[in-house]
């Protein structure tokens, strides 16, 4: 089939069911290690029993960050794919903080002795967003604690240090003392509901610049669409260091201009596993080949540097890169297939039902379905993509109405509390 991306159209929303419960086995027992059992919450009917992979946005609650354990068990052959959060979380507010550390006296533009920087939030109840806010407060010193973890809030307009959700921090730089501010922080959410916005983000550097530029020394960016908009609409000709996420194609270029960097959450070890598990489950393999284990096409990645896998969570984990001036030129075509497994399967062909969220997303559009168009092809799976208009579930759910003419299915979901409205559909 022609793989093509479905336009975008208005629909009602699906009715959500209950489902029962079953025990299966997960991945460990085939790797010889401790055998444990998951709880399968799916009715017993044929669409329930095919294999199911979530990816890039994990079932979870939007509010705690709990996972939702009966989506990510919804049967044997369920699984997520994503990236550590937290450890890219880590590495971008290490990167921030280790440029303040080197450039601080040059950063200071006013030369006010307070380091202030601006955060462009994505989505404030998506889990890799609150990691990513996080990580960066962490970093510079300015997370507030809240209920035992990182107030992950926005900060809204801070320029006098007296937000609740964010503190001042201090940083000695040969022998001067900075202070470091969070001087705005806000949601990049459109007037439609779309999230990680780029236009919102390049309208918000708008106003803040206006209001207080001199006192803006870096802007950070929860994603590179929002980062390369603030960057190319001021702080690109103001020379103001500018980080982001993704390392999508034109932020790896933009660091040549002054990008300051951005962390490559290795989409292209992300795209290969949402596939290769989908396609392991389809073959009755273990679920490990070509991942942990060399396949007979010699396709293997490393556990540890390539990717994590944690069992209780049925979760694949890709490991994150900083990209910087040292190191972009590695990164500048981010639709390439990862080298380790890029080998052509002998295999039958199979039909997958693949949605992405929002068909307007920068990382996903430009390089996450890239590489899972090149996959596919290596994997022999017949691919039907479904883009989103980023704001309603339903807008996606409506074109899985025949889920009989699927053989499996890989699920990237607006919000991630919905895993039920997919699973229901599943269920009949």
């Amino acid at each position: 089939m022609k793989k093509r991306l479905i336009t975008l159209m208005a629909v009602a929303a699906m009715t959500v069911s209950m489902f029962g419960c079953g025990v299966t086995a997960d991945k460990n027992a085939s790797k010889g290690g401790e055998k444990k059992t998951v709880e399968s919450t799916n009715s017993g009917s044929e669409n329930s029993k095919k294999p199911l992979v979530w990816f890039n946005r994990q079932p979870s609650n939007s509010s705690t960050g709990e996972l939702d354990m009966s989506a990510l068990n919804y049967n044997d052959k369920t699984y997520y794919v994503g990236f550590d959060a937290n450890q890219g979380a880590e590495l971008q507010g290490t990167m921030v903080m280790d440029y303040i550390k080197a450039h601080a006296k040059e950063m200071d533009r006013n030369g006010d002795g307070t380091i202030g920087y601006v955060l462009a939030i994505g989505d404030i109840g998506h889990n890799d967003s609150i990691a990513r806010t996080r990580g960066v407060r962490k970093a510079l010193g300015t997370a507030v604690d809240k209920d035992g973890n990182t107030d992950s809030e926005p900060a809204g307009t801070n320029t006098d240090g007296s937000a609740k959700v964010v503190q001042d921090a201090k940083v000695d730089v040969d022998g001067t003392s900075y202070t470091i501010r969070e001087l705005a922080s806000q949601e990049m959410k459109n007037s439609a509901g779309a999230t990680w916005d780029a236009a919102t983000a390049g309208n918000a550097i708008g106003t803040w610049s206006s209001s207080f530029g001199d006192q803006i020394d870096i802007v950070v960016s929860n994603n590179d669409g929002m980062g390369m908009s603030m960057f190319n609409a001021w702080a690109k000709d103001n020379k103001v260091p500018t980080f982001g996420y993704d390392a999508n194609s034109d932020a790896v270029a933009a660091i040549a201009e002054g990008y300051s960097g951005t962390i490559s959450q290795h989409a292209d070890v992300q795209a290969y596993l949402t596939l290769r598990v989908l396609r392991n489950a389809l073959d009755g393999v273990d679920i490990d080949t070509g991942i942990g284990t060399a396949d007979d096409a010699g396709n293997q990645l490393k556990e540890g540097e390539d990717y994590a896998y944690n069992a209780d969570e049925r979760s694949y984990y890709a490991l994150n890169i900083a990209v910087t001036a040292d190191n972009y030129k590695d990164f500048t075509d981010s639709t390439k297939p990862y080298d380790k497994v890029n080998k052509q399967l002998k295999s039958d062909k199979k039909k997958v039902w693949l949605d992405i969220y929002n068909a307007g997303d920068n990382f996903l559009g430009s390089t996450y379905q890239p590489l899972l168009e090149k996959y596919d092809d290596l994997m022999n799976l017949d691919v039907e993509y479904i883009g989103g208009d980023g704001q309603t579930e339903s807008n996606i759910t409506n074109r899985l109405g025949n889920p009989g003419a699927y053989d499996a299915f890989a699920i990237n979901m607006v919000k991630t509390d919905n895993a039920a409205s997919y699973t229901s559909i599943l269920n009949q």
